[in-house]
């Protein structure tokens, strides 16, 4: 099935317009998802809208509500909602261009692959893409989609470009409130060597094919047991690590020591042909 658009329109750079589509990057409905059942019956518990102390209440006799003190809400029409939204404009203008390691990476939130919209869309597309990549810029506009306006940058990324939504700022808790609690003490000079050692040793080009999600994959072995068991328990056994927890400097110190000495590092998938490749030749 062919992806669908999440938005059509133009990026607008001055007097410049690139008709464009953009796509989700990352896919939906990987993760196994869960409904409550009725055991006896086999069927799907459906909910219904309760107000306590009244009981079943019909869709027509609920509003939104905003809480402005506990218990109190202003209480909202869909009209009204719907005056309010933000008109879907089909323009992305790029109003700014920052440093792309100037954006912290708390605000990222979403990405998308934008692609040209047609063959006449092209060049201009790739002397963005380009001048984006040299001038080492991210470019910041504003994306109205569904009466929802959300903040954006694109950089490029390939052959294409990535579009990536943006919290705003008050979407992002401040740090500092929770690190306060942390000293100001030093941390032992041996001590940072030998896990600045470790890190070193542990450090290779990102690969993320070489990480997966035990847990999906081993809710989907038991789904698998389970349909093939008709209704029998069954146990899925995982290992868990071992990690032994030191209280002192000692401790830390020495299993530091034996973690540098035996760690040896991971090979990604791509240094491991390279080196059967090797053997072979």
């Amino acid at each position: 099935m062919a992806a669908r658009a999440y938005w059509q329109g133009q990026i607008r750079l001055a007097l410049v317009s690139i008709p464009v589509e953009i796509y989700p990057a990352a896919k939906s409905g990987a993760k196994i998802s869960f409904r409550q059942i009725h055991e006896p019956s086999g069927k799907p518990i459906s909910y219904e809208k309760v107000v306590q102390g009244v009981g079943p209440v019909d869709r027509d006799d609920i509003l939104k509500g905003y809480e402005i003190s506990r218990g109190n809400y202003v209480l909202l029409e869909d009209e009204e909602i719907e005056h309010v939204k933000i008109e879907s404009r089909k323009t992305l203008e790029l109003v700014q261009f920052v440093d792309a390691a100037e954006i912290d990476p708390l605000y990222f939130e979403k990405p998308y692959y934008v692609v040209p919209a047609d063959d006449l869309a092209e060049e201009a597309y790739i002397v963005l893409r380009d001048a984006l990549r040299q001038a080492g810029k991210v470019g910041l506009g504003q994306l109205s989609v569904r009466g929802v306006e959300r903040l954006v940058a694109l950089k490029a990324c390939g052959k294409g470009m990535l579009l990536e939504t943006l919290r705003y700022a008050d979407e992002v808790r401040e740090g500092q409130s929770f690190f306060r609690v942390i000293g100001n003490s030093k941390p032992d000079a041996e001590l940072l060597e030998l896990a600045t050692a470790l890190i070193d040793k542990r450090t290779a080009p990102f690969d993320a094919d070489e990480f997966h999600d035990r847990y999906a994959e081993a809710l989907r072995r038991l789904v698998d047991k389970k349909a093939k068991a008709k209704g029998r328990k069954v146990i899925e056994d995982v290992e868990e690590p071992t990690t032994a927890r030191g209280d002192n400097v000692i401790d830390l110190m020495a299993a530091l020591k034996k973690s540098v000495g035996e760690d040896k590092p991971k090979r990604s998938a791509s240094a491991r042909k390279s080196s059967t490749r090797r053997k072979r030749g």
